[in-house]
């Protein structure tokens, strides 16, 4: 009874709280132009005359740089997910030009590696998986992935990059003057096509009845394009934004005529030698289970008549019937008794004898290596539906859509929308010119601020999915703008944004200092928003998976194709983590168990950011899973084979190899007294680089 009052005494609070008008949220006001300071902008950069504004009026001194190893280990990291190999480390300290950082920054950047990284980053926010119980889509669902991919490493505009995710057109504008001086329709690129998995992605059932493709729409576009959380709108009125319950469903009518379309991918050729495949499988089933039943047949005969003699004689006489004499009522008595007469191959061993049971796993084993051949590709799209297009849109009750309120009808519109509107383009259309333009504040804001915490590990405003009153504000609210502005004014590069940002001395700041300085630095700034250290940063599980593979020189770099399930693999697989299937299934465990012990999310929400936990199963899975110690293993003998016998060079190249720098002197000696010169104990050494925290960390 207590806990019923103080619900009701909380709701009744939140309700009467006053929420804010858009003019009151600091996210909602248009870009502001901030100056550089003069000061502390010797580097040339703008991002660090704004930081070390910042310094000054928080009082903290901002630590030096970081040697250029350390530099460059954590930008090859950050940009492509990889180490830097020996030879990069050696051509990058004897470069002393003043353009040696910017060369190193744009030499990964044009990296297709660079794809991947970043692609993983994009797809947790829009909620990419491979696999989900509640995702019709899942066939072809990676082609969404490798567009991703691909958009990030042609450098695709961030404005176009979204553009068309949701409206399957990258182009802003729809007509063009041909040379004739005819009025021409911009058609979508071919390859868009494969950005509507994003949209594809949301529906949970093949009809989509349940409405949950436009609901997931909703949800996910305003977290990760405008930083609003508009999910408890479904429900009510945001408690604290400016978004109401009608406005909510008012933007889910942008997406209710949507639909999902089945694409076949396969060529003629391909759909011909499919069914020669399935023809040859097939024969080549029959033969090996006619010969298993032959072979079960009396045991299983016994069980069964044991199993159908004690039903009821009405079921017995129902289920003794032919199928076809059957009437509907018996054959429904036969379906519900199936289940009880089915017969498992552990119940038939049980009356077998031992050699007999041998000779029948021997026959399970052969079916089960039999493999079925693939289905053809295809990609599941969108399209609008025209009887969906004019069909009335009202509020859920609760968000369940068999619950309209047929009393809230709701037109197409959506939060924040300029008071004259019109759909005449399109309803999406219409939404996403809104969306990209320069004009809103919160694209280019959310954007940029995302992509300084994949820099950083904390965006300059702390929780990038939410730009509203519980998100708080920003820790440097002028660089924030001034990068939101130059943004668009570089017509929405990312690849510029990170050059900016890698090249800057902010980025390049080291991470710890002299003991003095630091404690004085926490005391003023414990939480180092003023960036005056850089911060120290655990890989993800894709960085530190690949990493093992990299140093072993056995990691496969290819890009794009279908999603490797690590659970079904015979051999270890080699490909980049990027790749390696994931999502959810209720029934069962569908996360490699790598992935889930690293804190990798599986796609069913979006996430803004990984959680990073320290756990003892990560200590584990370091020192005793396969893939360490084959990669162990392997790392051994790339390090005996190129230093030739030489124990020293041998040292150095493992530790340039996995830590990116040279071994310290009291190191080497360790390593060479745990060597004793013999080679079997270099597998040892590689497996110790591996396990050290300097592996696992960037700094």
């Amino acid at each position: 009874m207590l806990t019923g009052l103080i619900a009701c005494f909380l709701s009744a609070a939140l309700l009467a709280k006053e929420v804010p008008t858009k003019e009151a949220l600091w996210s909602l006001k248009p870009l502001s132009s901030p100056a550089i300071a003069d000061a502390g902008a010797a580097s040339g950069n703008p991002i660090d005359a704004f930081i070390a504004q910042a310094a000054r009026e928080r009082g903290v001194t901002l630590l030096g740089l970081a040697d250029k190893l350390t530099w460059l280990r954590r930008v090859s990291y950050d940009l492509v997910g990889l180490p830097p190999t020996p030879q990069e480390q050696e051509e990058f300290l004897k470069d002393d030009s003043s353009g040696a950082y910017l060369k190193v920054a744009d030499r990964l950047l044009e990296s297709e590696q660079h794809g991947a990284r970043y692609g993983r980053h994009w797809l947790d926010v829009l909620r990419y998986a491979d696999i989900d119980e509640h995702m019709p889509a899942a066939p072809g669902i990676h082609l969404w992935r490798d567009w991703v991919i691909n958009a990030l490493n042609r450098d695709l505009p961030y404005d176009e990059f979204v553009r068309a995710q949701i409206s399957g057109n990258r182009a802003a504008r729809r007509r063009i003057v041909s040379a004739a001086g005819h009025l021409t329709d911009v058609e979508p690129r071919p390859e868009d096509l494969f950005a509507l998995g994003f949209l594809s992605r949301g529906a949970a059932i093949r009809a989509d009845t349940d409405q949950q493709l436009a609901i997931s729409a909703v949800e996910t576009i305003s977290t990760a394009f405008l930083g609003l959380t508009t999910g408890c709108a479904k429900c009510h009125d945001h408690f604290y934004d400016p978004i109401s319950q009608v406005q909510f469903y008012s933007m889910k009518a942008l997406f209710d005529p949507l639909v999902l379309r089945q694409i076949e991918l396969a060529t003629p050729a391909q759909v011909f030698e499919r069914g020669r495949a399935v023809d040859d499988y097939e024969s080549r089933l029959k033969v090996l289970v006619d010969a298993m039943r032959k072979f079960i047949e009396p045991y299983h005969k016994r069980l069964y008549e044991e199993r159908l003699s004690d039903l009821p004689p009405e079921a017995q006489a129902a289920i003794r019937k032919p199928e076809k004499e059957r009437t509907v009522a018996e054959q429904k008595v036969a379906d519900d008794y199936h289940p009880i007469l089915r017969i498992d191959p552990s119940k038939i061993k049980t009356l077998m004898p031992q050699a007999e049971i041998k000779q029948y796993d021997s026959y399970l084993k052969e079916i089960a290596a039999l493999k079925q051949p693939d289905p053809p590709p295809v990609f599941w799209t969108v399209e609008e539906d025209s009887k969906r297009a004019v069909a009335k849109s009202y509020v859920l009750t609760t968000g369940d859509a068999s619950r309209p309120d047929l009393k809230q009808e709701v037109k197409p519109g959506f939060p924040l929308a300029p008071k004259s509107l019109s759909f005449h383009a399109g309803r999406r259309e219409t939404f996403v010119d809104w969306l990209t333009s320069s004009d809103n504040p919160l694209f280019a804001r959310v954007a940029v601020n995302r992509i300084w915490q994949w820099h950083f590990a904390s965006g300059l405003h702390e929780s990038t999915s939410d730009f509203g009153v519980l998100g708080g504000k920003p820790t440097h609210p002028q660089l924030l703008d001034w990068l939101a502005g130059e943004f668009i004014k570089n017509r929405y590069s990312m690849r510029w944004l990170h050059r900016l940002i890698v090249t800057s001395e902010t980025y390049r700041r080291a991470s710890t200092g002299p003991k003095a300085l630091v404690l004085a630095n926490l005391q003023a700034d414990p939480k180092n928003q003023s960036l005056w250290s850089f911060p120290l940063k655990r890989l993800e599980a894709e960085p530190l998976r690949d990493a093992a593979l990299h140093v072993a020189a056995s990691l496969d770099l290819g890009v794009g194709g279908k999603s490797f399930d690590e659970g079904k693999a015979t051999e270890m697989p080699a490909r980049r983590t990027m790749y390696m299937a994931r999502g959810y299934r209720s029934f069962a465990d569908v996360m490699p168990d790598f992935l889930q012990t690293f804190d990798a999310d599986d796609g069913r929400v979006a996430c803004p950011r990984r959680t990073q936990t320290v756990t003892a199963p990560q200590a584990l899975f370091f020192m005793n899973s396969r893939l360490i110690d084959e990669a162990s293993a392997r790392f051994a003998e790339r390090l005996r084979t190129s230093s030739v016998g030489d124990l020293n060079e041998l040292v150095r190249l493992g530790y340039s190899t996995a830590l990116g720098r040279p071994p310290k002197a009291e190191e080497r000696v360790a390593v060479l007294n745990f060597l004793q010169g013999d080679p079997e104990r270099v597998k040892g050494f590689a497996w110790m680089l591996l396990n050290l925290d300097e592996f696992l960390y960037v700094r």
